[in-house]
């Protein structure tokens, strides 16, 4: 099941809909026939029997992998095997000679070549000396158009007018502590993250999403199903999930990772309305290019198990963490040194409860979904997989996500989709905060850091990360803990610092809660800017303080804070 079937994007009841008829359809048109009689064209994942003759050595890495993906491995200490040689160039080319059999993609791990032909030509393309084994993914189409699959909602659209820096998005980034990791200095700055999704409409002109191109961090976009660069003119679930991650405008819409740099890839074909294995093969094509490009987290909210060929269908049994050929490719991913975080699915209430493909690999990170009281989300998929692991492994905020919409308005959504995404935004922060640690530790950390470490299960898994308790667990005895003042009492945190718009973010402590402050804002030379009488609430513990009418200068300035009762605090912040 892809998650365009029954998409990790569940339908959110009231006003704001994102409906689960999503489809998807076959293969792209590369090919729309063959020569020779044999009937419908289709894909097939070909398998060489070695890679006896290749020109390419485990030596000179360079030939085949950028500098920063050999950069990630050396770091990580992983070496360079065969499995990351490219297929023997003479093999590929037995197979390109024969007409009609059409050479899609080339595959390193899985050593081999995606063809699309018809029967005949793939019986000539098995009795090559070369191939060990063929699997058949899909039909190739011509194309019909994509079908309409989302409801669209005007009556809940939030346009970006928040005095919150983070907009409506605050609750889903402090539930994991991305806005504490935030005022730590962590944004994400030089993590790479690779989106695989159905498309991107709208991400190169909505303003929360500029600062990508501004600043040269939308590093490439890469289409698997039809060639190409194009990933704008697709389905919008790709752009709602970046926008957990990636959007950046204050004020509006802040994300779990605004200054990482990303790869968007569509590996999802969502032009008509059938469901194959081929889309398995594409993340497949697209894992092996996030690795080549130096990728460290790799965010999917995708899964897979029910195709519309019942034989061809994945039963539970073959949830076992290696069967899938996303699971499979997943598990490279993650060898060759990437954090691979993968939504869990929102068949929770189905007559199929269990995680999919690849959600069910041993060293993926896969997300269930809360609300934003921590609540478990109903239609969050469960484990245990096949061979009795715990799935998901944590969770984040999934029910009443936050969102960008390919028009650039602001709304919700339910579903696992955006549950994965938070959550990978901040373990790109976290990896960045702890750069020596391999993928797979920071998998482990941010499972200890988790609401129910002591005692996870197969609902949520090791529970609701959180970024302090993982960095304090990497580093005991010199952790990240909350600052206090010469009297011992928590101090309040700012967020984000720096500050780029014209507001930022109080954090109170408990005891603060529930009182008057006076909050005035100073220049380094002591000149008041503004001061404002604020009444804090019992239940809140986030205050939103504007920096004045007049636009602050960049540079360092001072937030102090003064309660009823005496107690003072003073915060420096800079303005960039």
């Amino acid at each position: 099941m892809s998650s365009f079937r029954s998409p990790f994007l569940w339908p959110l009841l009231g006003a704001a809909v994102l409906s689960a008829g999503l489809a998807v359809t076959a293969p792209s048109a590369y090919a729309q026939g063959g020569p020779g009689g044999g009937g419908t064209v289709r894909r097939h994942l070909i398998e060489f029997r070695d890679k006896v003759g290749t020109p390419f050595t485990v030596g000179q890495p360079l030939q085949y992998l950028s500098p920063r993906a050999v950069s990630r491995r050396q770091r990580q200490q992983i070496p360079v095997l065969p499995r990351d040689l490219p297929p023997t160039p003479a093999y590929v080319q037995q197979v390109r000679a024969i007409p009609g059999a059409q050479v899609v993609h080339r595959t390193r791990w899985f050593n081999g070549v995606v063809v699309a032909c018809d029967s005949n030509k793939l019986a000539q393309v098995l009795a090559l000396p070369c191939v060990r084994r063929a699997q058949t993914l899909s039909r190739v189409t011509t194309g019909r158009g994509r079908n309409a699959m989302v409801s669209k909602r005007s009556a809940d659209q939030q346009r970006p007018s928040s005095p919150n820096p983070y907009g409506i998005a605050f609750a889903q980034a402090d539930q994991i502590g991305a806005t504490t990791m935030h005022a730590a200095g962590f944004r994400g700055e030089g993590m790479h993250i690779a989106i695989f999704d159905a498309g991107f409409p709208g991400v190169d002109v909505i303003p929360a999403f500029q600062p990508l191109y501004l600043e040269n961090r939308l590093l490439s976009t890469y289409d698997p199903v039809q060639g190409g660069t194009d990933v704008y003119n697709t389905h919008p679930h790709g752009t709602w999930v970046l926008s957990t991650m990636g959007a950046n405008q204050p004020n509006a819409f802040i994300g779990t990772a605004p200054n990482a740099a990303y790869h968007l890839i569509r590996t999802e074909d969502t032009r008509n309305g059938t469901e194959t294995p081929a889309e398995e093969a594409y993340w497949l094509i697209g894992a092996e290019y996030a690795d080549s490009a130096g990728v460290d987290v790799i965010n999917s909210s995708l899964g897979y198990h029910d195709f519309d060929l019942p034989a061809v269908s994945y039963q539970y049994a073959d949830m076992n963490g290696n069967t899938a050929i996303s699971t499979r490719a997943a598990d490279v991913a993650s060898a060759v040194g990437m954090l691979v975080v993968n939504s869990a699915g929102n068949d929770g209430g189905n007559s199929w409860r269990y995680v999919g493909a690849p959600a069910d690999a041993d060293s993926v990170l896969t997300i269930g979904a809360v609300d934003s009281l921590g609540n478990r989300a109903g239609f969050s998929s469960v484990g245990p997989t096949a061979d009795g692991r715990i799935k998901p492994n944590i969770a984040a905020q999934g029910a009443a996500s936050a969102i960008i919409d390919p028009n650039g308005a602001i709304s919700r959504g339910n579903g696992t989709s955006f549950a994965g995404p938070i959550l990978a935004g901040m373990a790109a922060g976290f990896w960045q905060a702890n750069p020596t640690l391999t993928a797979q530790q920071v998998r482990r950390f941010l499972e200890q850091s988790g609401s129910q470490a002591s005692a996870p299960d197969n609902l949520l898994g090791y529970g609701i990360p959180e970024f302090r308790r993982a960095y304090n667990l990497a580093n005991p005895g010199q952790g990240l803990s909350l600052p206090t003042d010469a009297a011992g009492r928590t101090v309040p945190e700012l967020f984000p610092n720096p500050v780029p718009g014209a507001a930022f973010g109080l954090r109170l402590p408990t005891h603060l809660m529930g009182t008057e402050l006076t909050v005035q804002l100073t220049d380094a030379t002591g000149r008041a800017i503004t001061e404002q009488r604020l009444k804090t609430t019992d239940d809140s513990a986030l205050l939103t303080i504007s920096t004045g009418k007049t636009p602050l200068t960049p540079g360092v300035y001072f937030c102090r804070l003064r309660a009823a009762s005496g107690e003072q605090h003073t915060l420096r912040f800079l303005k960039n």
